[in-house]
């Protein structure tokens, strides 16, 4: 079968599976799981998937399952959690678990992978596919750390790594295909200041922890402008501030909390030296001691040029309209991947303006279908980058055949 005929196969049989991912789509979103709970959802979708009974699981309720033979794969993945929501969308297949919502639109991504397997079971993959169902995207600590810690990137020959999300900032049916960071490094920090306590009539014998936090406070507010390149995104913000309990005693310790966001790692660890400078110098300007605790969370999540370049050639071969540059500092999960193996991240937008995490965000079915489309490029526009003189990892010209042999 030639390259253009096994491509109008697949997208055929994508058709085909569609419907029934429609109807997959609307049991994942009655029966929500929240974060570290996802065993029935992974259960759902297993039964949906063919081979299911070869399915590895990891990161307690995850699994990976192999479609096609052995040799290198690639990886799609497929978020599983819920959020802690209380639903108000009206619909007849809302959510039936009170509190649970599918409002990240996980459902959407799931149903689209589930569809995209079939269509490849059914063809036959040109190169293996590696379906991911991740736990824990929404919650610390992460799901897709955790399958990278087990070891099954290297133990599936997983060579690169494809993941759409849907993204309501976007016009219905555009996908977003960018280069370089698209998502943040989500850090979080705890600074604890110690001073002297004392009555507030007495100040002169006290150490004001409060007095220190507070301008600890007021110049962390000038660590990105002024110590980060202007041409470089980054946040930092202080979330809470609590000290003292009493009106007429000045505090003696004091406690601020925020998080910290960049596009580019050099810039990530620019700030988190900043942060230690600024509160450790101003807080001994004030006699007081300053201890900071920064919390690693996820990496710059770095979409791989070159697959950006061969998978945006397919989604446009499809007539998808494709975005050159969508980049947020927001985080995602899905960056402990990239750290592995290139991998790209599509952002599919969709027919509702509603916020995601918001109680009336609902994704309809053809946001589904775009996103299986989507999903099904990446796999595509990889395949051609692993068919390429130079490859994909280290592995130049992996060429398959239609039964998954490499």
């Amino acid at each position: 079968m030639t390259d253009l005929a096994l491509h109008e196969a697949l997208w055929a049989a994508l058709d085909r599976h569609l419907p029934a991912a429609f109807d997959l789509r609307r049991r994942l979103h009655r029966e929500p799981d929240l974060s570290g709970d996802e065993a029935s959802t992974r259960d759902t979708v297993l039964a949906a998937l063919p081979g299911a009974g070869a399915a590895t699981k990891t990161a307690d309720t995850g699994a990976v399952l192999r479609i096609g033979g052995p040799g290198p794969a690639i990886g799609v993945r497929g978020e599983m959690d819920a959020l802690p929501v209380t639903e108000d969308t009206g619909v007849d297949w809302a959510s039936a678990r009170p509190g649970v919502m599918h409002a990240c639109g996980h459902d959407t991504h799931l149903a689209a992978l589930v569809a995209v397997a079939g269509a490849l079971a059914e063809t036959g993959p040109p190169v293996p596919l590696l379906a991911v169902l991740q736990p824990r995207e929404e919650t610390y600590p992460s799901g897709a750390r955790d399958i990278v810690a087990d070891g099954l990137v290297e133990s599936e020959q997983c060579v690169a790594m494809v993941g759409a999300h849907v993204q309501p900032l976007l016009a219905p049916g555009e996908v977003a295909c960018t280069p370089g960071g698209v998502n943040g490094s989500s850090d979080e920090f705890e600074i604890v200041v110690r001073g002297r306590p004392g009555h507030a009539a007495y100040p002169h014998l006290t150490d004001d922890a409060l007095l220190a936090m507070s301008e600890i406070v007021v110049a962390l507010q000038s660590v990105v402008s002024r110590s980060v390149d202007p041409m470089m995104p980054a946040v930092l913000g202080v979330s809470s501030f609590s000290a003292g309990n009493a009106a007429n005693v000045i505090a003696g310790s004091a406690r601020a909390t925020g998080t910290v966001r960049a596009l580019a790692s050099s810039t990530r660890e620019l700030v988190h030296r900043r942060i230690t400078e600024v509160a450790e110098s101003v807080a001994r300007a004030h006699a007081c001691t300053a201890s900071v605790t920064i919390t690693r969370g996820e990496p710059v999540l770095d979409n791989d040029p070159a697959l950006v370049r061969s998978i945006a050639h397919e989604l446009d071969r499809r007539g998808l309209a494709v975005s050159g540059d969508l980049r947020s500092l927001g985080s995602d999960d899905f960056s402990y991947f990239c750290e592995r193996v290139p991998s790209v991240m599509l952002f599919v937008g969709t027919r509702t303006s509603e916020p995601l995490h918001s109680s009336r965000f609902l994704p309809d079915d053809e946001d589904v279908r775009v996103l299986a489309a989507a999903l099904l490029a990446g796999y595509l526009g990889t395949v051609a980058a692993m068919e390429s003189p130079a490859g994909v990892s280290g592995a130049p010209g992996v060429r398959g055949t239609t039964d998954g042999r490499p």
